[in-house]
């Protein structure tokens, strides 16, 4: 073996030495990891191996780094960004995750005098609602319970929604130009428990998305997902461009 391969081997070895100790609990979110100088004694390698190591897992997110501080542990619950809409497969599988789902309902119904105001319909409308369970390697992360209107969508219903996601489909059909959020804790009741596959004392983060296309409202979505497995964030550039 050349010495760039050793190197290699020794640098990779760290980052799974790291991960086997966060994945059996051993290491948890937030606890500090050993410096540069310490794992480079403690594995018998170069202080630059070591770095090297430490900074691949900060890219990926397994670790984060405090300037001054030390690098910790970072949060493991996958994060949105509430500054842009995503199909949340997409998301999933940015993360080198596997995507999968369970569709609990497709219907057609008369939409009750909230959800017209949801949507913006007339009186007596008939609308669209489907029920689709999203999960991340075969673990609930959300629970999305969408109404749509059907004048802007006609064929949402004849969708198969095991392999496509109503993102994907109401972009091409009604692409987007405006949405609003509005992102709140609950406390799940025994069936919303049961669809997350949580104990009922754990709070669920709720995400109401109202969406339009040029021509109005397209859909109404309520998003629910475990509040241990989830999170929302974004960045902020406040620096002028030039």
């Amino acid at each position: 073996m050349n010495n760039k391969s050793s190197v290699q081997a020794r640098f990779v070895q760290i980052k799974s030495a790291l991960v086997d100790k966060i994945e059996s609990g051993e290491m948890r979110s937030g606890d500090k990891v050993l410096s540069e100088n310490k794992l480079a004694a403690s594995f018998g390698v170069s202080r630059m191996t070591a770095r090297r190591a430490l900074s691949e897992l900060v890219v990926e997110g397994i670790l984060a780094r405090s300037q001054g501080v030390g690098t910790f542990v970072s949060d493991s619950r996958p994060m949105s960004s509430i500054l842009e809409i995503r199909s949340i497969d997409d998301e999933i599988i940015q993360r080198g995750h596997r995507y999968s789902n369970k569709v609990l309902g497709v219907d057609t119904i008369q939409a009750s005098q909230r959800q017209r105001i949801w949507l913006g319909v007339a009186a007596n409308s008939v609308i669209f609602h489907t029920k689709v369970v999203h999960m991340e390697n075969d673990l609930v992360i959300q629970l999305e319970d969408r109404l749509v209107n059907p004048a802007l969508a006609p064929q949402y219903i004849e969708q198969d929604f095991s392999f496509t996601t109503a993102n994907h489909y109401l972009s091409k059909v009604a692409p987007l130009t405006q949405a609003d959020h509005c992102v709140e804790a609950i406390s799940p009741n025994t069936g919303l428990a049961n669809i997350l596959d949580i104990d009922i004392s754990q709070p669920c983060l709720k995400i109401s998305r109202r969406t339009y296309s040029s021509k109005g409202i397209v859909s109404y979505a309520r998003l629910y997902h475990p509040g241990n497995r989830y999170r929302i964030g974004g960045h902020l550039d406040f620096n002028p461009t030039h």
